[in-house]
């Protein structure tokens, strides 16, 4: 039994007739098997000796299967191996690719002309503290302003900035002028949504401090802005608006011609020169922590706008709301679209 078991593990070509071999031999009804069953009908005096050599037919025919199989499964290895061999001389399968958000898309284009023109790029929280989104920006929790800006409230008092303005005041904390930045990032508003209205947006905030900064500085830097994102001919026109952080303020808008053929003002955002009170209230947070107050008797602009409102005339995009609810017919327009 044992000679002609090797040799049917030697015939074995698959692992499925190997197995075959295995459940004939050693199997729960197999050759061998049977024969240690048989055991008990031997006298007492036989069965050790009866047993010990069934138990090494057994071993011997296991060890074979073993090494059979591990023969067997090297070979089926190496030619699944050579199935999937790569022939490098085919051309490359093109991959699907990704594409930036329209948001990120003009996020690049506009921190693209800042850098230009010399900007430092900073961002900063978006759960901030009462202090730093309304008091510091000279907007104390009488000001009427406070009703102009729904805020999302924490349990532990803290907030869902509603405007990027806050970092201006932690940068002029750490900073002494002169310095020129953008923030960028998210802001939070509690309000009812629309076609032109989201709980949460984006804007892009600047801020220029330094000696004789001057509003003449600020209509520059605007117009600036507007001729990288809309060509040579861009115009600018500033009307008088009111801001609590900035005085005087006034809201920008930009000439242009829209892809529909359409010449007309697209109001873009607001600005000013920072308010003398932003000013103390950055003093007195710096002198607070142990700073120089540096701030009395110096200048500064500030702008804000929001990209959403860019991205939704330069790509045609009806309702800010596409922005934001993951419809693949709209996103997947920019796939692609690195640059």
């Amino acid at each position: 039994m044992q000679d002609t078991a090797l040799q049917d593990i030697r015939s074995a070509e698959t692992l499925e007739a190997l197995q075959a071999v295995k459940t004939k031999y050693v199997g729960k009804s197999g050759l061998v098997t049977k024969e240690l069953g048989s055991l008990g009908k031997l006298p007492p005096e036989e069965r050790k000796a009866r047993g010990a050599e069934i138990n090494a037919v057994r071993a011997a025919i296991q060890a074979a299967l073993d090494e059979r199989e591990s023969v067997l499964k090297r070979a089926a290895l190496d030619a699944r191996l050579q199935s999937e061999a790569i022939d490098v001389t085919l051309p490359g399968l093109p991959l699907p690719t990704g594409g930036l958000h329209p948001i990120n898309r003009v996020y690049d284009d506009l921190i693209a002309i800042y850098r230009r023109l010399g900007y430092h790029v900073v961002e900063g929280p978006e759960v901030e503290d009462e202090h730093h989104n309304f008091e510091a920006l000279n907007v104390p929790w009488y000001h009427p302003a406070r009703d102009l800006q729904d805020t999302f409230w924490l349990e532990d008092g803290r907030l869902l900035r509603t405007h990027t303005s806050p970092m201006q005041v932690r940068y002029m904390v750490e900073h002494e002028p002169p310095f020129k930045i953008v923030v960028r990032g998210k802001v939070y508003r509690y309000e009812a949504t629309d076609a032109t209205h989201e709980s949460m947006f984006h804007q892009l905030e600047g801020l220029v401090v330094g000696e004789r900064v001057s509003m003449s500085d600020l209509k520059g830097t605007i117009a600036e802005m507007a001729r990288g994102l809309y060509g040579p001919s861009a115009r600018v026109r500033f009307q008088p608006s009111y801001y609590p952080f900035v005085e005087p303020g006034a809201d920008f808008a930009v000439y242009w011609d829209n892809p529909r053929g359409e010449s007309k003002w697209l109001e873009l955002g607001g600005s000013g020169m920072v308010h003398p009170n932003v000013f103390k209230a950055v003093d007195d947070l710096r002198e607070a922590a142990g700073k120089p107050r540096v701030y009395e008797g110096l200048t500064g602009f500030a702008f804000g706008l929001g990209p959403e409102r860019i991205a939704m005339l330069k790509y045609g995009i009806p309702d800010i709301r596409y922005f934001y609810a993951n419809d693949p017919r709209v996103i997947g327009q920019f796939r692609g679209e690195l640059g």
